[in-house]
């Protein structure tokens, strides 16, 4: 079973605004992340990225970023978001459903030479998703995929 832990949450109060990490946060099906910009872009209200692919970016560009410089919501360890669209992720007692890969654009080489590219492969700089079901996500929360069918979804 692919579960693992959600490591950091941080947001942004507007575009270019620098990320603030948090300890935990609310998280509604209208809003994300409770004082985060992007939360009412249904499509993409919260984004995700996995520790494992953002270090491998960093080895491939020979340097050590904050994940924060990826500028996604959440930090997970120990679950694979690489070709995961469709699927539904639980986080704590947050329901997140994947809605596509999270595209690197030019900000990242503004943060550093060549991470928009290294980014680019095996969904490297993430997910997109929209909120099922909101609820409270804190620092150590389980991350596991929702199976189909799942009565306790």
């Amino acid at each position: 079973m692919n579960t693992g832990t959600l490591l950091d949450i941080a947001i942004k109060s507007a575009p270019r605004q620098p990320m603030r990490t948090l300890t935990e946060t609310t998280v509604s099906e209208t809003d994300g992340l409770d004082g985060d910009s992007r939360g009412t872009v249904a499509s993409r209200q919260v984004t995700l990225v996995d520790r494992d692919a953002w270090e491998r970016a960093c080895r491939d560009i020979g340097t050590t970023l904050p994940w924060t410089v990826r500028r996604a919501n959440l930090l997970l360890e120990g679950v694979t978001l690489q070709e995961t669209a469709g699927r539904t992720l639980r986080v704590g007692d947050v329901l997140l459903e994947v809605t596509g890969e999270t595209l690197p654009c030019a900000r990242m080489d503004e943060a550093h030479a060549g991470l928009k590219e290294a980014l680019g492969p095996e969904w490297r700089g993430g997910v997109t998703a929209r909120v099922v079901a909101g609820g409270t996500l804190r620092l150590g929360d389980e991350a596991a995929w929702v199976e189909p069918g799942d009565a306790s979804a």
